[in-house]
């Protein structure tokens, strides 16, 4: 908790009074450097791969057998909170510390991987680092760009090799010395994707971001699988016009229109009765002066629900809708879909160790499924997925108000080593 505390300011935020995180910016190499000492530190060997996901490994008894995958994200949103992410990465950490300090060893090799973007708040994409790891990206749209006109392409490259200082490591096999990266570049990205039978499981540790858990007095959770999500940009064009001379019944307000829109996105999530909801999360009005009419809105859509079925409906009814009250309005309309992750179950097997880790600390097991998307929805290409959810105080995430107790995340740690002893079980009794 401490640690996730530690980057939640100067320099590992890129904003002043907030947290903002964003892949391959200056405050994400920063958390990268404090990261990589403390996995050192609890005994791993650590690396930076090509797509700029930080791993430490910590060996098993037999080196050459698949690993079990620890992570989440290092990345953040913008002004939001210190858990959402950092948790699960730090939980990983702690598990591996305690079983160095134990002297224990497990069937299989242990990797805590910090993925870079889930969060997609710097680049108008998400998850490029987890599915460059889970070996399903196919492409890398090294062109596209951030706020600021920065390229993916240019952010990669200018960002510094990974470097590690001298750290007095817990295990013969941690990282000694100072090590250097390879520097980062285009032609390596997909080299990031592991081969396919390297990796047992992957576990990934996270705050709910929902009020169930608190809502039913429990600390834990076992996850039973993550919502289909769509999300689209959405760009409405009209005409801008003098603020005081172009008269109401003759305008083109792109923004007026867009307004409507998002009423329209809004009603088509209520009046389904059911876990679909539909979010306008980002909305940007040019030129975006008060005394200009907008000729230009461009915001996003994102629809999810844990039935793909009904989550593809309710975006043709959102699409239908949408161009209706642009014909209406005499404005022109362009969406993209940008994003399109399948409904992605946990591993049942797994969900069952989980279970049992959760008993064997005295709390009641739970399931309950996610409605916000993880890393863990790309890597069940890869392999058996497995999530825990930790209670959040209030529910809320994204948010500077994110909070978890430390009673909390220690429970959190407990059932992960018991979830870790159960696999190491199973996968020796195989």
């Amino acid at each position: 908790m401490a640690r996730c505390d530690a980057l939640g300011v100067a320099p590992y935020s890129d904003m002043a009074g907030g947290l903002y995180r964003g892949y391959l910016t200056p405050a994400y190499g920063a958390a990268q450097s404090a990261l990589g000492e403390w996995m050192a530190e609890a005994g791993m060997a650590v690396r930076l791969d090509p797509a700029a996901n930080l791993i430490g490994r910590y060996e098993g008894d037999d080196p050459a057998s698949p690993a079990l995958l620890i992570g989440s994200h290092l990345d953040s949103v913008r002004d939001g909170g210190r858990y959402d992410g950092p948790l699960g990465i730090m939980l990983g950490v702690e598990a591996v510390a305690a079983l160095s300090d134990a002297g224990r060893r497990m069937p299989f090799p242990i990797e805590v991987i910090a993925f870079g973007d889930e969060e997609g708040s710097r680049f108008p994409a998400a998850m490029l680092t987890s599915r460059a790891v889970a070996g399903t990206l196919d492409a890398v749209p090294f062109e596209m760009a951030d706020r600021e006109g920065v390229t993916l392409e240019a952010a990669l490259s200018a960002h510094p090799p990974f470097v590690l200082s001298e750290v007095e490591g817990r295990a013969a096999n941690a990282a000694s010395g100072i090590r250097a990266s390879t520097a980062l570049s285009t032609n390596g990205y997909l080299g990031a994707a592991r081969a396919p039978g390297t990796t047992l499981a992957y576990l990934e540790a996270h705050i709910e971001q929902g009020p169930v858990l608190e809502a039913e007095g429990l600390a834990i959770g076992t996850v039973t699988g993550i919502a289909a999500q769509l999300r689209y940009q959405v760009v409405v064009k009209g005409v801008a016009g003098h603020a005081g001379t172009a008269t109401m019944t003759l305008r083109r307000d792109a923004l007026a229109g867009a307004a409507e829109m998002m009423l329209a996105i809004e009603a088509v999530a209520r009046e389904d009765l059911s876990d679909l909801v539909a979010t306008v999360g980002r909305i940007e009005a040019l030129p975006g002066a008060p005394n200009v009419i907008p000729g230009e809105v461009r915001f996003t859509i994102d629809v999810r629900s844990g039935d793909a079925a009904r989550r593809d409906r309710a975006a043709g009814i959102i699409q239908q809708k949408i161009a209706a009250i642009a014909e209406t309005r005499g404005l022109d309309i362009a969406i993209e879909r940008i994003h399109d992750l399948p409904a992605s179950p946990c591993d049942p097997a797994l969900m069952d160790l989980m279970d049992e880790a959760v008993a064997a600390t005295g709390w009641k097991p739970r399931r309950l499924v996610s409605g916000a998307g993880h890393d863990a929805m790309v890597m069940a290409a890869l392999c058996p997925t497995a999530m825990l959810f930790v209670r959040c105080r209030g529910g809320i995430s994204h948010n500077p108000a994110e909070h978890v107790e430390p009673a909390d995340a220690e429970i959190a740690l407990q059932v992960m080593l018991g979830f870790i002893e159960r696999l190491g079980a199973r996968f020796g009794n195989a």
